[in-house]
């Protein structure tokens, strides 16, 4: 049995932002070529469920339209009580650590986190995240909601990378997992005289 993956699949400008300050996502959706849906559709394959962030959420319901995730689990996290879009969303107030490993005891193995920033920023601190897969879009937004809300550093591997037609780069980035190393404080210096 494999390791259960937590994956931050996202699109991001080159200046890192993954949506307008309003977000709004329109700056990528008509780029993407046949190229790039078949490198989705073979990521999406390979997934067994979805975790994301209300505001995500909400700008998938504004978007309308049938549900862009189906046949597979999405657990939206949120404290609000918001319509379903599809019958595979559940919609549930836990911490992501909780989410990460309900989903794991489900069985669930390869969990693509959707998004947001916020919530990818708190996996990411947290030592959730596993993979990091980013599509930069040759475009500047100049402001908008950044790759990470909040984080820590860490050092990352490249696994993969790949240039699309539409001149978009793939990047595919194993997160390195801190050990867990204690700090030793020296003993304080009292000097007698």
């Amino acid at each position: 049995m494999m390791n259960p993956s937590l994956i931050y699949h996202v699109t991001s400008s080159l200046d890192g932002y993954i949506a307008r300050p309003d977000g709004r996502i329109d700056w990528f959706d008509s780029l993407r070529q046949a190229d790039e849906e078949y490198a989705f559709q073979y990521f999406y394959s390979g997934i067994n469920a979805l975790l994301m962030g209300r505001g995500t959420y909400e700008a998938l319901l504004k978007r309308g339209g049938p549900w862009p995730y189906p046949g597979k689990p999405c657990v939206v996290l949120t404290r609000l009580a918001l319509p379903r879009a599809a019958d595979e969303i559940q919609l549930t107030h836990c911490t992501p650590g909780q989410a990460v490993a309900a989903l794991n005891e489900a069985g669930f193995q390869r969990i693509w986190l959707v998004g947001g920033s916020l919530l990818a920023g708190n996996c990411y601190t947290a030592g959730l995240i596993d993979e990091v897969v980013i599509n930069l879009v040759p475009h500047l937004l100049g402001a908008g909601i950044p790759l990470l809300a909040t984080g820590m550093e860490r050092s990352l591997s490249l696994s993969d990378q790949r240039r699309f037609n539409s001149g978009t780069l793939q990047v595919h980035y194993r997160v390195q997992k801190q050990a867990n190393v204690r700090t030793q404080i020296p003993a304080p210096r009292i000097n007698v005289a």
